[in-house]
């Protein structure tokens, strides 16, 4: 471990050294263990907590490993044992896992939402589409201290407009709300979501609105993340079940039945 430092409210910043890294693509996520590996095993808690890939970044003194970033947020036993690393400290990690964001379609432009925590999964897309195409990105949060990311996102060129609940920062109220107008600048865009649910339900029914392809990244519970024990699955519209973490995380918008999710 590199840092493990602190960005505002309950918003942390982990850098992991990782050796033999095979490189990843937008979207994906790694399983890490609830804290640093200790001289004796811990099986409290059990399992490993699923964590978006925030970026990976190679140096020229570093050829044979990657800066691996994760943002998360502390929420429950798991994060908070996660939040007391510290440099030097070693952490099990398993990945890279699931299914990445797929890219626009030729002549398309792309405009990423996200809010909460669903900011980190979304930044490695921002950064590969902007040197190619126009990208609008909407960032949400319910303050400003609850942000993450925004002066990352700040820095890649793409049009960044921000919204948190309390109009701390940006415009008062809910990131989508942002989205008809982002639309209607850019409409032929496909859309990309990453957030709590109903947030995602919402961006999903005004693309769907306007005639736009929206795809979702969900953020369902995973206990294992290669799809062995079944604890992620996620209804579908045309019936059966997906697996978030075999599957997913990322779904065409129309095919999730959101009034079914948990």
């Amino acid at each position: 471990m590199v840092e493990n430092r602190s960005e505002g409210a309950a918003n942390r910043r982990l850098v992991l050294r990782v050796e033999g890294w095979p490189g990843f693509a937008p979207g994906q996520f790694v399983m890490l263990s609830p804290g640093p590996c200790g001289s004796a095993s811990r099986s409290d808690p059990l399992l490993p907590r699923p964590m978006a890939i925030y970026r990976a970044q190679s140096g020229e003194a570093e050829r044979s490993s990657v800066r691996l970033e994760i943002l998360y947020k502390v929420t429950g036993r798991g994060t908070a044992l996660l939040s007391g690393s510290r440099s030097g400290d070693r952490v099990r990690l398993l990945g890279p896992l699931g299914r990445a964001f797929a890219e626009p379609d030729p002549g398309e432009d792309a405009v990423i939402v996200a809010g909460g925590t669903g900011i980190a999964s979304v930044y490695e897309l921002a950064a590969r589409l902007a040197p190619r195409m126009d990208v609008s990105v909407l960032l949400g949060a319910q303050t400003r201290d609850a942000l993450m990311g925004r002066d990352d996102f700040s820095k890649l060129g793409v049009r960044l407009q921000v919204a948190t609940d309390d109009g701390s920062e940006g415009t008062p109220g809910l990131v989508t709300d942002l989205l008809d107008a982002a639309i209607d600048a850019k409409p032929t865009a496909c859309i990309y979501v990453c957030g709590p649910t109903a947030m995602m339900r919402r961006a999903a029914e005004i693309a769907a609105a306007r005639g736009r392809p929206c795809v979702v990244s969900l953020e369902n519970t995973m206990p294992c993340g290669f799809g062995v024990c079944l604890g992620c699955a996620t209804p579908l519209s045309e019936g059966g079940f997906a697996l978030t973490c075999r599957d997913g995380p990322m779904f065409d918008a129309a095919r999730v039945a959101w009034d079914r999710l948990p």
